[in-house]
């Protein structure tokens, strides 16, 4: 198949999907004329009209309940979130609404619209756009939680959402839009509750999802060459959980490892933990371990927020033990134990900044993870512009 970027198989996925289906739509800030702020749409508008592709204001409560209405009567909208974390804004419409509305009216009612958009930790976004909001759609009842990371999946599974009945919050990770890979045809649509085998193994489960995907394959390398056989499986479906592949491979590896970008206070790992361990207790030679971020906003210091989230050398170390019957201690920061772990380091980078010319001191973002967000130069301060009217 041919290969492309995550951002160009979203487009792809909602341009075959609009053609196909004369009820899809999309609605939200900038979706129109503009492209989208990470270009899923771009030039959509041009091809159905701008009805199909609804610019509205800066108003998520707004525009997400009129989507909920929009499904309510027949059309099967697509709901795009600037970022994630704006959606808050609309967590009534999602909560009280968009999951409930079936079951409320006796099922007189379905509700098949996808809320979509970009979320996680990316590069030294601050902490208000810097929101995993995995764990806050969970507990609603009546919603389906999808996570893709790579093209192909997020093609595939964006498809499926849209031809659900049911509604479907699609998260996509901020920092994969620029991954390339390969992509299925118009007629391949993905499972939206089935989880993926990223690597089969012996040793140890890894169970990771989003963006952590890359991590954990990083980590891998290093573990392969000291011997190790670990498992790792791609989550995909965060709700309802795929139980079916979580279950083979534990009874395979008898020992789980967790690897989220969310938060480890109630979040996505916590809940896998505990139906782990209710379901599967008999089959463990270890206790769970979860590597999750730290509970404290996320800073825009680049050291700083380095350390609140995984990075490879911790998965690397927690397998390590798990598989040698050491004690993984894994606990949380608090803010300012967070702000000492980090300080040293900070200023020793600083220093070195001041030093070296301002092209080297760049340098070691874009060696450490080399996909970088797709975002055209003038939108920065577009962007920057728009999202400063939330916080006001």
């Amino acid at each position: 198949g041919k290969e492309i970027l995550l951002w160009e198989a979203l487009r792809e996925a909602t341009d075959e999907e609009m053609e196909r289906d004369p009820t899809v739509l999309v609605m939200g800030e900038d979706v129109g004329h503009y492209g989208g702020s990470y270009k899923v749409t771009y030039d959509l508008y041009k091809k159905f009209g701008e009805m199909r592709l609804l610019d509205t204001p800066i108003a998520e409560n707004g525009f997400l309940g009129m989507g909920v209405g929009a499904a309510m009567t027949g059309l099967r909208p697509i709901v795009e979130g600037m970022n994630m974390g704006f959606l808050l804004l609309a967590f009534n419409q999602i909560s009280n609404n968009c999951g409930m509305l079936h079951y409320t009216s006796g099922g007189q009612y379905k509700v098949p619209m996808v809320v979509r958009g970009p979320g996680g930790v990316g590069r030294q976004l601050g902490a208000e756009h810097s929101q995993r909001l995995e764990s806050y759609f969970q507990s609603i009842p009546g919603v389906q939680l999808v996570a893709c990371s790579t093209p192909r999946n997020a093609k595939a599974l964006l498809k499926a959402a849209i031809r659900s009945d049911n509604p479907v919050i699609f998260f996509e990770h901020v920092l994969l839009y620029n991954v390339k890979g390969e992509v299925g045809g118009a007629d391949e649509v993905q499972c939206l509750e089935r989880a993926e085998v990223v690597r089969p193994g012996t040793d140890i489960s890894i169970f990771t999802y989003s963006r952590m995907r890359y991590v954990v394959q990083q980590a891998v390398q290093t573990l392969v060459e000291k011997g190790y056989d670990p498992e790792v499986i791609d989550l995909v479906s965060l709700k309802p959980f795929d139980l079916e592949t979580i279950s083979q491979s534990i009874k395979k590896t008898h020992k789980v490892l967790i690897v989220e970008e969310c938060m480890r206070t109630g979040g996505i790992g916590s809940s896998l933990s505990a139906i782990i361990n209710e379901k599967y207790m008999e089959d463990l030679d270890c206790e769970v371990v979860r590597l999750s971020s730290q509970d404290v906003p996320t800073s825009y210091a680049y050291e700083l927020e380095a350390a609140t989230i995984v990075q490879a050398d911790q998965v690397v170390d927690a397998v390590d033990k798990m598989c040698t019957g050491q004690k993984v201690a894994v606990g949380a920061f608090e803010a300012h134990e967070l702000s000492a772990h980090c300080v040293k380091k900070s200023n020793f980078t600083l220093q070195q900044t001041r030093s070296a010319p301002a092209q080297t001191a760049l340098a070691p973002k874009s060696q450490q993870n080399p996909q970088h967000v797709f975002v055209p130069a003038p939108e920065r301060n577009r962007r920057e512009t728009r999202g400063s009217s939330h916080s006001t």
